[in-house]
């Protein structure tokens, strides 16, 4: 038995203190209390602390800041506990790779951020960035936390700041599991991918404030619900059911990338043999004004057709998103025929373009699928700027520095062809189907103009013969592989059921690249 001094109230033992601490740390676990996690459960929703275990390897997750406390004393905040401040913050694995991430409680306040919560949150971000791995948050919040002010709003802007300094440096994952509204949506926005579940919303303002403002009537689900921010906005990146898919989505889309922006993406093992795709040699069809699903020949050319799509209900004229070929991560951006004809316009030029920059800030190769008509015309698309727009295609392939490969598969026409990854914009290979046409225009366009006295002479019950035989005549002559091949703007024509092989050995060659650029603080995108 310890030694008592008289007078003195008898010495806790060792056992006893550390009772104390697991009770705290038992009681602090639980949050808000048992009554909120099981309004939680009732709405569907996982708590903080099972959406980490269910995100990370088991066992590995390390909590930091647990006892945090706010120091708040406004409005009778001085009486009030907040677990761990309303945010789960620590280290862990996801398939054995460390990540660093925060995960609001909304059990707690309804998550509310005040000023402690946001700085849990921003050394977490500090913490990536020294050790080199993923940031990764989940939000389930009401918004900044009122009774403490100017002062929540300080935490936000600290968390903002560092979404900025970790950007480009180590990949960053926002998950929208419950509310995320006001200044909370900015750090989100701020991040790399944003994954958000159809139960979740995010916007700055919400349906009655904007009630009340505009007069407007608007449901949450319309306003700031998942598929109006995929399809209508393309603020997120990904859907997901609920809470169990959200982290399944995370898993997966962490493992393309690499932990930070001086590693190479993890490559997984590959051994089968890469053989010839005869089905691909069908996939284009005869008629060159009928569309076709350019997913289709995606699938047969990556690794066990496994291709995680990015933004699929946004801009739906481009595809993007990440594959494997041989083990090898890789980003692909592909027109899509069967939307718009595949043509470029201002949405699908912001999609692609900030793709292309995460891709190359992060070591992955750049695959590019053409079948391209052009850019799309019309005032709408005129005055939007689609000028301003599609120059950031031009910019982010020109500035990206990855392996760049591309394959044209059918229409490549005009300035459309040039903005999507071109020999002259420093694509490292160009193969080309036989079916490809590359022109400044199409051939029916381009022989009215090249052809146009010749028709105009021609008698009138001749002259719609004469345009087919002169429309032909251009497309035999311009508008094929070979007159590109021949200038060396195209390294190889190839037949479709090679594709696969041809990218597995030019990806090879490839891995080693390296290419500097003129030295400067940043290039100025045409934003």
């Amino acid at each position: 038995m310890a030694p008592q001094t008289p007078g003195r109230p008898p010495l806790r033992t060792i056992e006893e203190k550390i009772e104390e601490l697991r009770a705290k740390r038992t009681k602090l676990e639980l949050g808000g209390g048992q009554d909120g996690i099981d309004k939680q459960h009732a709405g569907g929703k996982l708590t903080a602390r099972e959406r980490i275990t269910g995100l990370v390897d088991d066992g590995s997750f390390q909590e930091i800041g647990l006892f945090a406390k706010h120091h708040c004393t406004y409005f009778g905040m001085a009486e009030k506990e907040l677990a761990a401040d309303g945010v789960v913050t620590g280290y862990a694995t996801v398939d054995g790779r460390a990540v660093h991430l925060a995960s609001q409680d909304f059990t707690v306040a309804g998550g509310a951020a005040g000023e402690v919560h946001s700085i849990k949150v921003a050394e977490m971000q500090e913490l990536a960035l020294k050790t080199g791995t993923p940031f990764v948050f989940i939000n389930d919040s009401g918004g900044a936390r009122v009774q403490e002010g100017i002062d929540s709003l300080s935490g936000y802007g600290k968390v903002f700041y560092n979404n900025v300094i970790l950007s480009g440096s180590v990949p960053q994952i926002s998950l929208i599991c419950g509310p995320c509204a006001g200044g909370a949506a900015y750090s989100p926005a701020l991040t790399d991918f944003i994954i958000q579940t159809k139960r979740a919303h995010m916007f700055i303002t919400g349906p009655q404030v904007i009630k009340q403002v505009t007069g407007e009537v608007v449901s949450a689900d319309a306003l700031g619900g998942a598929v109006a921010q995929m399809n209508n906005s393309g603020v997120i990146h990904l859907i997901a059911e609920d809470d169990e898919d959200a982290i399944y989505q995370c898993r997966r889309l962490l493992s393309f990338m690499p932990s930070n922006n001086v590693e190479d993406p993890p490559r997984l093992p590959f051994d089968e043999p890469i053989e010839s795709d005869p089905a691909l040699n069908q996939a284009i069809p005869v008629d060159t004004k009928q569309g076709y699903d350019v997913r289709e020949i995606l699938l047969r050319v990556v690794d066990n057709q496994d291709f995680l799509e990015i933004q699929s209900g946004f801009a739906p004229n481009i595809v993007i998103g990440f594959a494997r070929v041989q083990g090898r991560s890789i980003g692909i951006v592909a027109n899509q025929p069967c939307a718009l004809a595949g043509a470029l316009d201002i949405n699908s030029s912001d999609k692609a373009s900030r793709f292309i920059r995460f891709c190359n800030a992060f070591n992955i190769p750049i695959v590019t699928f053409v079948d391209v008509p052009g850019f799309r015309p019309g005032v709408e698309q005129e005055s939007g700027g689609i000028i301003r727009h599609g120059a950031k295609m031009l910019y982010s392939y020109s500035a990206a520095t990855v392996p760049k490969v591309t394959v044209i598969l059918r229409k490549a026409y005009g300035g459309a062809y040039v903005a999507m990854c071109s020999k002259d914009l420093g694509a490292d290979r160009v193969a080309a189907w036989p079916t490809a046409e590359i022109a400044v225009m199409g051939a029916e366009g381009a022989a009215e103009i090249v052809f146009r006295t010749a028709i105009q002479e021609a008698p009138p019950e001749e002259r719609d013969a004469k345009r087919k035989e002169l429309i032909e005549l251009y497309r035999s002559t311009f508008a094929n592989p070979y007159v590109s091949a021949g200038r060396r703007l195209v390294d190889d024509i190839i037949e479709p059921s090679e594709t696969r092989k041809y990218l597995v050995r030019a990806l090879e060659s490839l891995h080693t690249k390296r290419e500097s650029r003129p030295p400067k603080k940043h290039g100025l995108i045409p934003l």
